[in-house]
């Protein structure tokens, strides 16, 4: 049997980052992927936005990470020469309900350390924005998007420059607790013993833990599957700003965003569905997506909207329930020593990732 420090496993961009920190602060790591490449699940399938913070509960940790790790994301992505932009984004108000709620949205962004946002009336939006249509509009200039791909490709290169293993095609059989440490099998029947274990599998994090030995099913949420479908838009934007609609629940709403080339997509919408694999875009949803971009945008052409591609939320909270937070649950919750397991890290999972590496490093 294999004896390891510690173990990871996803080699997403939470995983990644975990991976990474833990490396750095000179711990031996190995990553197991179950997957052929790293960042194949919902790392690859969103929206490569970088997040102020500006919805989450003060004092949750989706705030206490999400503000934190922008600022080190970007830090990071100016050292290393990985594609983002700080572009801003522009929150939208088309009733004077949702004027107020901006107004709201601007005092939380206030409790979680957020001061840079302005709230603008319809003449200030048009002279930034001419082509949207809103009566007023709250603008984020700390919000921004990076390229996600090159931002893994590097984590995964501090990990390895750092010593770490990373092990691709590697599915975790069994799991458990036995003999004062944390066991593995992986699906090719190699044996690891190890005296720490990070469960970042995304998608697939809460079914491992249901699967380890030892741990309660109490301590294991249900999960949820929220897919979000994006529709591309052929031909440019007229936009330099992202655009949000005020969020509804279960997400942000079908919202405007840029890639590094100006190429616009929109999306993503909630289909709550019953398996993480379903990943196929109903064309017949973009009958919905053109009434929800035009409240803001009259002027999207008929036909212009693309079928994209899909992502799932990794939720632990239902259609009817409040959103949840990240949960991130270490021995004090459990009991097991050693184990930390990393549930719910959907939205602002990408922009927090450095912020949660740095956090379950200390936690382990």
């Amino acid at each position: 049997m294999e004896q390891v420090d510690c173990v990871v496993i996803g080699a997403g961009v939470i995983g990644l980052a975990v991976a990474r920190a833990l490396a750095l602060a000179g711990r031996e790591v190995w990553l197991l992927e179950a997957a052929a490449a790293i960042g194949t699940g919902t790392s690859s399938r969103n929206s490569e936005v970088i997040h102020a913070g500006i919805y989450y509960p003060p004092g949750s940790l989706k705030a206490g990470l999400c503000v934190p790790g922008r600022a080190l994301l970007y830090d990071y992505c100016a050292e290393r020469g990985i594609g983002h932009r700080r572009c801003g984004k522009l929150i939208v108000a088309n009733t004077s309900a949702q004027v107020s709620q901006l107004r709201q949205i601007e005092q939380q962004a206030l409790h979680n350390g957020i001061n840079d946002l302005r709230l603008l009336d319809q003449q200030a939006v048009r002279r930034l924005e001419p082509e949207l249509n809103c009566q007023a509009a709250l603008l984020s200039p700390g919000t921004g998007i990076v390229d996600s791909h090159a931002l893994m490709q590097s984590l995964h290169g501090d990990f390895v420059q750092a010593g770490g293993v990373l092990a691709l095609n590697t599915p975790v059989a069994l799991m458990g607790y036995a003999h004062h440490a944390i066991e593995l099998v992986t699906s090719d029947g190699t044996r690891l013993r190890t005296n720490g274990l990070v469960n970042a599998a995304g998608l697939q994090a809460l079914a491992l833990a249901r699967q380890f030995k030892g741990l309660a099913a109490r301590h294991v949420p249900a999960a949820f599957f929220a897919k979000g479908n994006y529709f591309t838009l052929a031909g440019r934007a007229p936009f330099s700003h992202l655009i949000y609609p005020v969020p509804e629940p279960g997400g942000l709403g079908v919202h405007l965003t840029l890639d590094l080339g100006g190429q616009a997509k929109f999306g993503p919408d909630v289909q709550w569905v019953d398996s993480p694999d379903d990943l196929r875009v109903d064309p017949a949803r973009g009958d919905a997506f053109y009434a929800e971009v035009r409240k803001y945008w009259p002027g999207l052409p008929d036909g212009a909207l693309l079928p994209g591609y899909a992502g799932i939320r990794p939720k632990i909270s239902g259609p009817q329930a409040a959103l949840a937070d990240f949960l991130i649950q270490g021995p004090a919750s459990h009991g097991i020593p050693g184990l930390v397991n990393l549930f719910g890290i959907e939205s602002p999972g990408l922009t927090s990732a450095l912020a949660i590496g740095q956090y379950v490093a200390k936690l382990m």
